[in-house]
């Protein structure tokens, strides 16, 4: 019978499902392993990308169930988000429908890669039975001091009268209408993370790729300064100061001119009726401007003056206050103390007002001679008044501990990360279950009313506005404190809220008591080893961690992060291009799945290189590892006959060989393949893991031609190469498996091992002459070859001191026995 993918596939597939194979059960008898895969996006269809992130996760998850590990690789769907909504404009469908309608197809898709998913472990983000749970974690943040409503600026769309999500704006402008947008400040909720900026910048005991780990770092942006009070005298305003964080305090006496966020409160209160006018224009043209835009190094850098001053307490300058949208309220206190002499920003800002530059760190040689460019490396502190002679790194101190003396300071820690700001004015997300009461004020949901459902009924306008603020009947409700008329909160959570916590609902996904129960996630959590792409690094990744810590100082959980190893899988491109559908290279898995099968198709993906990397996705590629499928098959059931009295002897002379180093052979590629293979597993090297199987494959297709060793021996080699091949191709091997007579199932078998005394080489002495005399006796592997005993000879240090100041003429070899070097 000929190999038929399609035929075998589906029959395991339908008896592995019968038969609950891969139902999970916690067995303390057994080591846990939890693998876990970022689950993903509802967007419709799987393309090959996802296959790739999939499938070589499935196959160490095999592997760990196969040494014996009871296994929990689950899979679930990241379903509420803004595309949904964006459909339900445009189609003219519920996002619910939509949605769902796309895990069907999702999912069916899934089960075809042939995975060792428990099913029954599902878990949907927008189905009540899962949000209800992430409403229930918002009500814990609050009540742990974590979750605060602030004001923060959206992208506001005038002419739409909405909020828009980031990916709505396009080159400034609205997608829908093209007006430009403007950021508006609105009334939202925020979690506290910076809590845990310091723990978040650690990764003790985390198996992480550095590269992710360092972009974390750079997230929580640490900072050692000094805070500075500058003195604030002016009419009508309240303020007696305003601080400044810095890392470079020894510059203090060079503070020529001080700079405002546009956004800082105090810039409205400042500006003098002169520049109010002028003030207002820039406030509003920067609010059209994005973070990125005000703070990218190819904008030139501009600004305003308020008509306001502060005095600069350690020289009495009088300093004026300027606003420029290079300064952002989110960072630092929203004021930056500017120093041209010694900052690049500054200098080419005061260049292009003319504001004073004066050095305040002397470069090696200065002579006082002025500045063509900003000096920012250390130097000799002068016009500093009394620190002045001090080398610049005393000075940092020195400035702070006089600052801190005369209460003009502090040394403080600063931090770029900004508390996770989690509204999102839309539909499609966890409803925020608070409640307003014009008596009671800020009101939480109580526990027992959870889940706040998301109305079926809602309307969706074109501009985009979420349905929910108006929809009367989901809007309109009681305080549950003093049952009054109130309003509930109509924006819904960021979808990363979703993902911060899914991992810990597989572990009781039908828990009805609470989100978890907490035996089974004490027994699978956390996850041992956590794969999917790097753009996730500090985004979900670091939510999820904040919300571990912060759930462990509720006591829900005795760990300290989410995942134990992380692995990044890189990017399958086609025609040497990243897969978009405006490209149309996108590629479909499910035709190479009908046509090729899809343990081809996994083979494939973990062959083609590195999985860290990634790699171009080739016809040609695929078709070869499909014959290679082809060739295991005949390999395997194919009758095997060994050569028996005078055909076995012929067939020994004409191999050059004896039946006892022909079978000690066999046994070391055996052992050999064995400890490959594992070794590539574990260490995550897939592709090296392929080729070691394929040259094991063709090794016992020429002893299978050789016919030498009896079939017991034979059969145990093929047996072999079905278990290490079971994890990458599932339901070829299973159907193999049984074909050769053994019970079912193959996954259920122990992984093979190796022995060491099997594993080594056989070992020979190599003699080494020169010019016939012997100079050296080398151990080394009896499979050697020519090349590698001429280098071994030439590099062996007894025969180096009889090569000095000589030519070499000759190398005379003979296998496994000596290399004679000749030189005159």
């Amino acid at each position: 019978m000929k190999y038929n993918p399609q035929e075998i596939e589906q029959k395991w597939q339908q008896r592995w499902a019968a038969d609950k194979l891969y139902e999970v059960t916690e067995d303390n008898g057994k080591p846990k392993w939890y693998a876990l895969t970022m689950f993903p996006y509802t967007s419709g269809d799987l393309h090959i990308g996802h296959w790739y992130a999939m499938a070589p996760s499935d196959v160490h998850a095999r592997f760990k169930r196969m040494q014996g590990y009871s296994v929990l690789h689950p899979m679930g769907f990241d379903a509420f988000g803004l595309p949904a909504e964006n459909a339900a404009i445009k189609r003219g469908i519920h996002p619910f429908t939509w949605t769902m309608q796309n895990i069907a197809n999702m999912r069916r898709q899934l089960k075809s890669i042939g995975a060792i998913y428990d099913w029954g472990r599902e878990v949907v983000t927008c189905l009540p039975d899962y949000y209800r749970w992430t409403e229930w974690f918002f009500l814990k943040l609050c009540q742990a001091g974590l979750a605060y409503r602030a004001k923060a600026p959206v992208n506001w769309c005038p002419r739409c009268q909405t909020v828009l999500a980031n990916e709505q704006v396009v080159d400034g402008n609205c997608e829908r209408c093209g007006t430009a947008v403007i950021h508006r400040d609105l009334e939202q909720w925020f979690f506290r993370i910076t809590k845990y900026a310091d723990e978040l910048m650690e990764h003790k005991g985390l198996d992480w790729p550095e590269r992710i780990k360092t972009m974390q770092r750079n997230w929580v942006g640490r900072s050692e300064g000094t805070e500075i009070s500058f003195a604030l005298d002016h009419p009508g305003v309240a303020e007696k100061e305003i601080r400044v964080f810095t890392t470079r305090p020894d510059t203090i006496f060079g503070v020529t001119f001080m700079v405002l966020a546009p956004e800082h409160p105090l810039v409205e209160k400042l500006t003098t009726p002169e520049r109010k006018a002028e003030v207002e224009a820039y406030i509003y043209r920067s609010r059209h401007e994005t973070e990125i835009q005000r703070l990218s190094t190819e904008k030139e850098k501009d600004g305003v003056f308020t008509g306001a001053y502060v005095i600069n307490r350690l020289n009495g300058r009088r300093v004026p206050i300027w606003t420029a949208d290079y300064v952002l309220l989110s960072y630092g206190t929203g004021a930056v103390m500017a120093v041209p002499a010694h900052d690049t920003r500054d200098f080419a800002f005061a260049r292009k007002y003319s504001l004073p530059i004066e050095v305040v760190i002397a470069p090696p040689g200065w002579q006082g001679e002025e500045l063509a460019e900003a000096y920012t490396e250390p130097g000799t502190m002068v016009n500093s008044g009394q620190f002045s002679g001090l080398p610049s790194q005393q000075g940092v101190t020195a400035v702070s501990e006089f600052m801190e003396k005369m209460g003009y300071g502090k040394r403080t820690v600063s931090y770029k990360l900004r508390d996770w700001l989690i509204s999102r004015q839309r539909y499609w997300g966890a409803p925020i279950p608070i409640i307003y009461c014009p008596k009671c004020g800020i009101v939480p949901v109580p526990e027992k009313d959870l889940p706040v459902l998301l109305p079926e009924n809602a309307e969706f306008r074109p501009t985009g506005e979420s349905p929910l603020k108006y929809c009367e009947p989901f809007v309109n409700t009681r305080c549950p404190v003093c049952a009054s008329p109130a309003k509930r909160e109509t924006d819904t959570m960021d979808t990363f809220m979703c993902s911060s916590w899914y991992f810990l609902r597989y572990a009781s996904p039908h828990f009805d008591a609470a989100a978890f129960d907490p035996e089974k996630v004490k027994y699978w959590l956390p996850v041992d080893l956590y794969t999917g792409g790097a753009e996730h690094a500090v985004m979900h990744l670091f939510y999820a961690r904040f919300f571990v810590k912060a759930i462990r100082d509720m006591g829900l959980v005795a760990f300290d992060e989410p995942f134990t190893r992380l692995f990044n899988q890189g990017t399958i491109i086609a025609e040497h291009q990243k897969m978009s559908k405006s490209r149309g290279n996108v590629i479909n898995p499910d035709q190479y799945v009908v046509e090729l099968g899809a343990d081809v198709v996994r083979a494939y993906l973990m062959f083609l290189g590195p999985w860290e990397q990634g790699g171009e996705w080739d016809d040609s590629g695929i078709s070869g590892v499909s014959r290679w499928m082809d060739r295991i098959w005949s390999l395997v059931l194919e009758p095997y006959q060994m050569k028996m009295g005078a055909s076995l002897t012929e067939r020994l002379v004409e191999c050059g060989t004896t039946y006892e180093s022909t079978c000690r052979d066999l046994k070391r590629a055996t052992h050999q393949t064995i400890r490959k293979v594992t070794e590539d597993i574990e260490k995550i090297k897939f592709n090296t893991m392929i080729a070691a199987l394929m040259e094991y494959s063709n090794y016992l297709s020429r002893v299978k031609e050789m016919a030498i060793v009896e079939e017991s021996e034979w059969r145990e080699a093929v047996d072999t190469l079905l278990l290490l091949l079971a994890p990458t191709a599932p339901h070829v091997t299973e159907e193999l498996w049984e074909r050769t007579g053994h019970s079912y199932s193959i996954h259920n078998q122990p992984w093979p091992k190796w022995d060491e005394a099997l594993v080594k080489e056989e070992e020979i002495t190599l003699v080494v002459q020169v010019n016939g005399k012997l100079r050296d006796r080398i151990t080394v592997p009896a499979s050697i070859t020519e090349a590698e005993a001429r280098q071994l000879a030439l590099d062996s240090p007894k025969v180096k001191t009889h090569l000095a100041g000589k030519d070499i003429a000759n190398i005379i070899y003979v296998p496994k026995r000596l290399v004679n070097v000749v030189v005159r």
